[in-house]
């Protein structure tokens, strides 16, 4: 097919403070054919109005964003459907290289689209250097291009899930063929970043990412994935990488202990509680 429309899906809450970036970055895609579809989970902030500058398609739903990428997904005219975050910025050749990676290859059923992040402050350089050993990992990254066909036929994003999910959908839409990673980045803005936050935000999602690990039938990804000894030996497989910067690299693994604790907490605590 030539020159297929692309539907952009943005789910949004309260995203003003990054949402004219994320869109902008949309918009200077040097592929053209792009329809742009924002769901808001109703924000009581300037984010529908933001939205309605770069596209008519602002829809509002919730509870999730699992629910809202879905019904995005329904609303839209695309051949292919890329989802990403409101958080998220778009270098100016990631659609064009979607695209071509999956008209090129026969029996893909998605693209990955690797991440690095940016922020301000310590704690930020700390998690861009955290994601920068993901990728190229198969198990720690997840597909975000897709044929509307394939996405629906997959059944989507699992409504109950706000945890794990992007894992889940790869995992489930990977059986009916491959992912392939491209090699233009998603920027992901973190802002700035607290420890305290960051580790109130792991205990929220831990507490939910039971809903993925007892779904999921991909056991070895799910070993991986959990596998916090696997984890530091990724960090540690590349030593020069990890303390080219020796404070950034120390505060990164000080960080990721906080998290993986925390995480554990919050985790046992939703199986007692269930």
């Amino acid at each position: 097919m030539l020159n297929p429309i692309v539907s952009v899906i943005v789910p949004t809450k309260n995203s003003s403070k990054t949402l004219e970036s994320c869109l902008r970055s949309i918009q200077k895609q040097t592929y053209k054919n792009i329809e742009i579809v924002v769901v808001d989970n109703f924000s009581t902030d300037d984010t529908q109005k933001i939205a309605k500058k770069y596209t008519k398609n602002v829809y509002s739903k919730g509870p999730e964003r699992s629910a809202q990428r879905n019904y995005a997904v329904d609303q839209s005219t695309g051949y292919y459907v890329t989802i990403i975050d409101s958080d998220m910025e778009l270098s100016p050749e990631v659609i064009q290289e979607c695209v071509n990676t999956m008209q090129s290859n026969k029996g893909l059923v998605g693209a990955i689209i690797p991440e690095e992040s940016f922020g301000i402050g310590f704690w930020a350089q700390c998690k861009k250097l955290e994601r920068s050993f993901y990728v190229g990992v198969p198990y720690m990254e997840a597909a975000r291009f897709f044929k509307k066909e394939d996405f629906l036929k997959a059944g989507g994003y699992d409504k109950d899930m706000i945890s794990g999910e992007d894992w889940d959908l790869s995992q489930r839409i990977s059986k009916k063929g491959k992912l392939k990673s491209i090699q233009s980045f998603i920027y992901h803005n973190e802002g700035r970043i607290s420890l305290f936050n960051t580790i109130k935000k792991k205990m929220y999602y831990a507490k939910e990412f039971a809903k993925y690990t007892n779904k999921t039938s991909s056991t070895e990804n799910v070993q991986n994935q959990t596998n916090i000894f696997g984890r530091y030996a990724l960090f540690f497989s590349k030593p020069k990488k990890l303390f080219r910067n020796p404070v950034l690299g120390v505060g990164m693994l000080f960080m990721k202990t906080c998290e993986f604790g925390f995480g554990g907490i919050g985790f046992l605590l939703a199986r007692n509680k269930k």
